[in-house]
């Protein structure tokens, strides 16, 4: 699943494809923002962990998966 997240006072949001479904997300995000924990821990597709401070989340976005489309058949 595609998660779009946005930082205050930084030009460009984070985005990653994630494992994890649409409920573990919102729950890592209500968890951070509701002071249960201190930082948004989320963690991609290639194994990558993402650490963002909860204090410094702006929004959170969460999209269906990207399909990788390859070739001159995709446009």
């Amino acid at each position: 699943m595609e998660v779009k997240i946005g930082v205050q006072h930084a030009p460009r949001e984070i985005v990653l494809e994630s494992g994890q479904s649409a409920e573990e997300v919102e729950r890592a995000v209500a968890d951070a923002l509701a002071g249960k924990a201190q930082l948004l821990s989320l963690s991609d597709e290639k194994g990558r962990k993402i650490l963002i401070p909860a204090e410094k989340i702006a929004y959170v976005e969460l999209g269906e998966p990207a399909v990788r489309r390859v070739g001159f058949g995709a446009l």
